[in-house]
């Protein structure tokens, strides 16, 4: 009979093949393994509160490396300056064994605004070679109509929240900013600016606080003179006024006075203690003058409430906040931002209830008068001038 089955000299041709081709592809897979991925490049983050060595050792930087690197960047900035969220930009060598780090071969990040680092290996060492990066401090100056809210037309213009509370206290230091301040009033300021050579731009303080009504003008620049603990504010004869009767803690419109009414909830008459100002929900309630945060937190009707001790056997109450922005036991600045305005308590809509009291009985809080004037003189007021 005749065999169909393949001669014995081609099936053993036919299995060397076979297992030619599986060594082939066996080496070719243990190649891949074994070359795999002499080096890694990552990124890793700063932490808020992080120190840059525990961050570098998180992304597998050997100990000592991370070490060495972190006193490497101190000798060109204090770590701690170095603001979270900062991004390190890292190359990692080979491993010289399967069970130790990778060894630290390249590092790139900006230390501080002005500055970049990059850290590279050369030989058995790690070198540092610093990037200084051009910055521009030209001002931001903002200048816009006040409209129907001189916080938000200022925050639609650009200007940080910080800044335009700082204005809103400084222009409060010589008009009313519920009373005296309208929509056709024109806002300018002039903010610290800094915008680098690689696009960033870092706005800081509130420099100047000008407010335009037409009929008068008000225009003030923050100095600190010379043996002063904080700047104030001063208009260009170098005089600093800081008045209490004349602004009210928030910028808004009095829907309802001190003295008997008909209370909106209740539905009989009661005397009501304060005034009662409408404004937007959220908007910033300033501190009438200096003072000390005596009680902030949950008190009855009155909802999220902050109550303040000042000279002169005064005191003074803010009810209905959405949110408080002060701890008790806080010493607070006229116009510093204590709150903000809300519906909390029994309260019919957003408002702000302002409540004073002198020697513990409770008084017209728009019959409040009380100033304090300071004048720039020789040396400082020359050099205040030069500015």
């Amino acid at each position: 009979s005749v065999s169909t089955s393949p001669s014995p000299t081609r099936a053993m041709l036919t299995a060397r093949s076979k297992r030619a081709r599986s060594a082939i592809a066996s080496s070719g897979r243990g190649c891949v393994r074994a070359g795999r991925r002499p080096t890694v490049e990552l990124t890793a983050t700063l932490g808020e509160g992080d120190a840059l060595d525990r961050a570098l050792s998180r992304a597998g930087v050997s100990r000592s490396d991370a070490r060495e690197a972190a006193r490497l960047v101190a000798d060109t900035t204090a770590l701690d300056a170095i603001p979270s969220g900062t991004r390190i930009s890292l190359t990692l060598g080979r491993r010289p064994a399967r069970t130790q780090p990778r060894p630290l071969e390249a590092m790139a990040l900006r230390a501080r605004f002005d500055l970049a680092v990059s850290i590279a290996r050369v030989g058995d060492g790690l070198v540092l070679t610093e990037k200084p990066i051009a910055v521009d401090e030209t001002p931001l100056r903002v200048q816009g109509l006040v409209g129907a809210s001189l916080y938000r037309s200022a925050r639609a213009a650009g200007v940080p929240a910080k800044a335009v509370e700082a204005y809103i206290r400084a222009i409060a230091t010589r008009v009313s900013i519920g009373r005296d301040v309208t929509a056709a009033d024109s806002f300018d300021l002039v903010v610290e600016r800094e915008r680098a050579a690689t696009g960033e731009t870092r706005l800081g303080e509130l420099l100047y606080a000008g407010l335009d009504q037409g009929r008068r003008a008000v225009r003030l620049v923050h100095w600190q003179a010379a043996g002063e603990r904080s700047a104030d504010w001063f208009d260009a004869a170098g005089q600093s006024e800081r008045r209490g009767a004349a602004s009210m803690p928030v910028a808004g419109r009095v829907t309802s006075n001190f003295g008997m009414r008909l209370h909106p909830l209740l539905g009989f008459m009661r005397m009501h203690k304060g005034l009662d100002i409408g404004a937007p929900y959220g908007a910033p309630v300033f501190a009438m003058t200096d003072g000390v945060v005596q009680m902030a937190g949950r008190n009855a009707g009155y909802g999220n409430f902050v109550k303040l001790a000042h000279n002169g056997g005064l005191t003074s109450g803010y009810g209905h906040l959405s949110r408080i922005a002060v701890p008790a036991g806080t010493r607070v600045r006229q116009g510093q931002v204590i709150g903000y305005v809300g519906s909390t308590g029994m309260s019919t809509g957003p408002h702000l209830h302002w409540e004073v009291w002198r020697n513990g009985q409770s008084i017209n809080p728009r019959g409040l008068s009380f100033a304090s004037v300071a004048r720039l003189a020789g040396r400082d007021l020359a050099a205040f001038k030069q500015r």
